[in-house]
């Protein structure tokens, strides 16, 4: 039997990316599903391909009320809450003299804002059901600088404090770890450069330095993420964990 069999779970960012992997493996681990995303069209369509035990809720995870409202969307259908997976980011490039004060505000509302609103709704249910798990996708941009990402560094790079904080608050009975990625193949990454006159190639040259040779895939992000998330890893909370290609080691 699954470990995730009758579990529910809140993905945000589900529509697309790593969000979108760690839902369908979720889904395939026969756990239930609350969907956000920012897509209504593509989380409707996942939401008809993952089946009764998937529901999609739109909104804008910016707003507190909307946070709220998954919350209250898995009790409603499912009755339970036991897992979180904080998926949904925003890049916000530009220097930062030149960044508009709405990409900075919007930025730091979509990575770090809505992380909070979700855990502010969502720990008190678990709490009532003995617990649970949260997993929170963060960035190697907590931990080293790349051109022209100030407001997504600044958002990411607040989470490993957050993490270990809500770590040593809420232990033992729900467990809170961060997951890294560095560069992995999603439309965020494809959004990062295209602002370029040459994005393949600067794609193709960006997984030639990585000591794998290739970007990640949302698959590598899942399968850790079920790791993290399920009872194999009770022990594991506070801590940051990088998949990143061997990106740091270089």
């Amino acid at each position: 039997m699954s470990f995730f069999k009758d579990k529910t779970a809140i993905v945000t960012g589900a529509t697309s990316g790593m969000g979108r992997g760690i839902a369908e493996a979720l889904n395939a681990e026969s756990a239930n599903l609350i969907l956000s995303g920012r897509d209504q069209e593509r989380g409707r369509q996942l939401e008809g391909r993952l089946g009764p035990g998937a529901r999609f809720i739109p909104g804008d995870i910016k707003q507190p009320q909307a946070n709220e409202a998954l919350v209250l969307a898995a009790v409603e259908h499912f009755g339970r809450l036991d897992m979180l997976v904080l998926s949904a980011g925003q890049l916000g490039i530009g220097k930062l003299h030149t960044l508009s004060l709405d990409d900075w505000h919007d930025t730091i509302a979509t990575n770090l804002n809505a992380v909070f609103y979700l855990l502010k709704y969502a720990i008190p249910e678990m709490q009532k059901t003995g617990g649970g798990s949260i997993l929170i996708i963060g960035s190697v941009a907590a931990f080293h600088a790349f051109p022209n990402h100030p407001a997504y560094a600044a958002s990411k790079g607040a989470l490993p404090a957050l993490v270990r904080q809500l770590a040593r608050d809420y232990g033992p009975k729900i467990r809170i770890n961060l997951l890294s990625p560095a560069q992995v193949a999603t439309p965020l990454i494809l959004d990062s450069v295209r602002a370029f006159d040459n994005p393949d190639e600067i794609l193709d040259e960006t997984a030639r330095k990585l000591p794998m040779k290739r970007l990640g895939l949302p698959q590598d992000i899942a399968q850790t993420a079920l790791h993290l998330l399920g009872d194999q890893a009770s022990w594991i909370t506070g801590s940051n964990f990088v998949v990143d290609g061997g990106f740091l080691a270089t």
